[in-house]
């Protein structure tokens, strides 16, 4: 029961919590700004410098110290992804999401655990070693230019298109039972769960016309597969709603047989809407247009004028969210747009429809400008340093072009008519806190449908949905958590028992508390009373929690919650964490003798 604590009612367990936590939780009381964006106003935050560290892989397994018990039943791999290479030569990249690729492998059986870890061998991986430079640009890291060419061959390769980068980082994904790991350009790589090597690349373009794919596919129970890609052309750019069959006709085959259900034009041809996901209930797909917006003449021109593909990214607040209904069947657009006040979102916790409403429950905030604060640098500051970080503004006064080369290590050399100038922020206390939150969406809309009066009437729900004209309902939330979860910096990373209860009405789910700029607490929520339990421990960071079912579960949280925790004060003391799903005490940890960097996403990979 170490590092179990209960609030709103269930029984608590003493645990051992450091004064200066005790301190952060008092300042992590939600503050009123006249937007209600519950910023917070938290100083002296610890260093996690460590977290994105460069680390060396161990592609052979190697055995755990287990403390405490993994429970027998429990026979299959965690597979997780995410940055584990952040310099290349004497370059470094600027942004978290930018590290090259490490898989990571915790194989459990019969109680014991031994843990693995791989490089993606991806194209962007080879070339950066090849040149030991940043060969390939990434979301937020223009590539070094080829010190072997002159000043003329570097001017040229200006006005080349970027070359998208296959550095899958984000997640492990399956189609047609096959794993792949994945990030948001047209790339993906096909792996062996066992060995975690690259087995194949695979090219979203090849198959079906889109320029990428979401690294949170969702899958039915018969393993027909959902997912959603852009699609750029003189049309104007696209949201596409994609379909891969649930079975191979060939042992090698990949992704043939998708198909784009349909195509949703963008609002703005130019700008489009960035998501990072999307929901999935039984009828329908969902996508939720948002105002975090991608100007695409940024992103073509970014070699030309020296910037980043994050550089791109910007929250426009005038544009409302927009929710699309897209049935699975037809492939039919909805009619009826869904509108909600401007907000972000990046994981949907589940969606399910119930007496004529489709319930959309996610992890969302009001602003989404926090991409912008993940760069490296941040996360590497701790104390007044990270509360306080000068961010350089580099604004071009004169000159067209900037042939001038630079490299990623914030060197900057100057040209012609470039002004520099600092501007200060606070990093931590400007993220706008993501919580959960429930949207009730009314299906049954006609000409009869009345306007301007709340539609929702399911029985304890306080989200409403109005009729505002004849094709709109414009939309409000239910929150799905006590005050409780304010002390905690919110709730990311959500997970639930997908296996059973994906697209259907659930009880639980589970995330990280983020009082810090990654998760430092677990969570388990409960929808019926909506009461919370935490699993936490001082300088303890965990990673996105998994939950897998128990063989003869009952329940819907009858199981256990897989957790990475990376322990960025003390050397090579990363472990495995087994919570009890249902009383969420720890059952045990597996030690792993090296360092692990934080990372992003995984899934779990059961053997017969």
């Amino acid at each position: 029961m170490q590092g179990l604590h209960t609030v709103n009612g269930y029984k608590s367990t003493a645990m051992n919590i450091t004064q200066h936590q005790q301190n952060n939780k008092t300042a992590l009381k939600k503050h009123k700004s006249k937007k209600n964006n519950h910023f917070t106003d938290v100083h002296g935050l610890p260093c996690i410098e460590k977290i994105v560290c460069t680390v060396e892989d161990t592609p052979h397994p190697i055995q755990t110290n287990i403390m405490g018990k993994f429970p027998e039943w429990i026979n299959g791999s965690l597979l997780r992804n995410g940055p584990g290479k952040f310099e290349i030569g004497n370059h470094k990249f600027n942004h978290w999401f930018d590290g090259m690729a490490l898989l990571h492998q915790f194989k459990i059986t019969k109680g014991q655990v031994t843990y693995k870890s791989r490089f993606l061998s991806s194209d962007s991986y080879q070339a950066n070693n090849e040149n030991n430079r940043i060969a390939v640009s990434e979301f937020g890291t223009v590539n070094v230019p080829d010190p072997c060419k002159n000043l003329f061959q570097r001017f040229l390769s200006r006005f080349e298109l970027p070359k998208p980068t296959d550095n899958a980082n984000v997640s492990v994904v399956t189609y047609k039972g096959d794993y792949y790991v994945s990030t948001e350009t047209n790339m993906m790589h096909k792996i062996d769960p066992d060995t975690l090597e690259t087995t194949k690349k695979v090219n979203w373009s090849s198959f079906i016309a889109v320029n990428g794919a979401t690294a949170h596919p969702h899958t039915e129970l018969d393993g027909t597969t959902y997912n959603m890609g852009n699609s750029y052309s003189s049309k104007g750019s696209h949201y596409n709603i994609i379909q891969v069959p649930q079975t191979k006709n060939y042992s090698e085959e990949t992704l043939e047989g998708a198909k784009v259900l349909c195509s949703i034009p963008s609002a703005d041809s130019t700008k489009p809407s960035y998501y990072h996901s999307f929901a999935m209930s039984e009828n329908y797909v969902v996508f939720i247009e948002q105002p975090i917006k991608m100007d695409l003449l940024k992103v073509v021109t970014g070699k030309l004028t020296g910037k980043s593909i994050s550089d791109a990214f910007f929250w426009d607040p005038k544009h409302k969210t927009v929710f699309h209904l897209i049935h699975k069947k037809t492939g039919k657009v909805s009619s009826i747009k869904y509108l909600a006040q401007p907000l972000s979102t990046f994981h949907q916790i589940n969606a399910f429809e119930e007496n004529g409403y489709l319930i959309i429950d996610m992890c969302a905030s009001d602003d989404g400008q926090a991409i912008s604060n993940y760069n490296i640098q941040n996360l590497r500051k701790s104390g007044e340093d990270l509360d306080e970080v000068s961010r350089l503004k580099i604004t071009y006064v004169a000159t067209a072009y900037n042939i001038c080369p630079t490299d990623s290590s914030s060197t900057i050399i100057l040209c012609m008519g470039t002004k520099l100038h600092y501007i200060s922020s606070q990093v931590y206390n400007t993220l706008c806190r993501v919580f959960p939150r429930r949207f009730v969406l009314p299906l049954n809309v006609d000409d009869k449908t009345p306007f301007n009066q709340n539609l929702n009437s399911l029985p304890n729900s306080s989200a409403t949905s109005l009729r505002i004209s004849k094709n709109k309902i414009f939309c409000t939330y239910e929150e799905l958590h006590g005050e409780d979860l304010h002390e905690y910096g919110g709730l990311e990373f959500p997970q639930i028992n997908y296996g059973k209860y994906n697209t259907c009405p659930y009880r639980y789910f589970y995330g990280c508390g983020f009082r810090h700029l990654v998760g430092d607490t677990l969570i388990k929520m409960d929808l019926q009373n909506k009461h919370m339990k935490v699993w936490e421990q001082p300088g303890l960071y965990p990673s996105e929690p998994v939950f897998i079912p128990s063989p003869e579960a009952t329940e819907e949280d009858d199981g256990v919650i897989l957790s990475v925790v990376i322990t960025p004060n003390k050397d090579k003391s990363t472990f495995l964490l087994a919570l009890d799903a249902t009383t969420f005490e720890e059952l045990g940890r597996a030690e792993v003798p090296v360092n692990i960097p934080y990372g992003f996403h995984g899934t779990f990979n059961v053997t017969a």
